[in-house]
């Protein structure tokens, strides 16, 4: 991704996480998904998706059973 979009997003973020300590970091052979950390540990995925002209965004979070308890 590109970093504007990359800029944007972290900010969509973290306004959305109420100023959470996260980062939005590029993926060096993607171009269409990028890592975010949250506390310098790494929480997921955003993957871009264009389809018919329109962009969108799908952050993708996996939560270990054990970190439930």
């Amino acid at each position: 991704m590109k970093p504007d979009e990359i800029r944007k997003l972290e900010g969509y973020l973290k306004k959305t996480f109420k100023g959470a300590d996260l980062q939005v970091r590029a993926m060096p052979r993607k171009s269409d998904t990028a890592e975010v950390y949250l506390n310098d540990e790494f929480a997921g995925l955003i993957s871009k998706d264009t389809e018919e002209g329109e962009v969108s965004y799908h952050f993708t979070m996996t939560i270990l059973d054990i970190d439930l308890e």
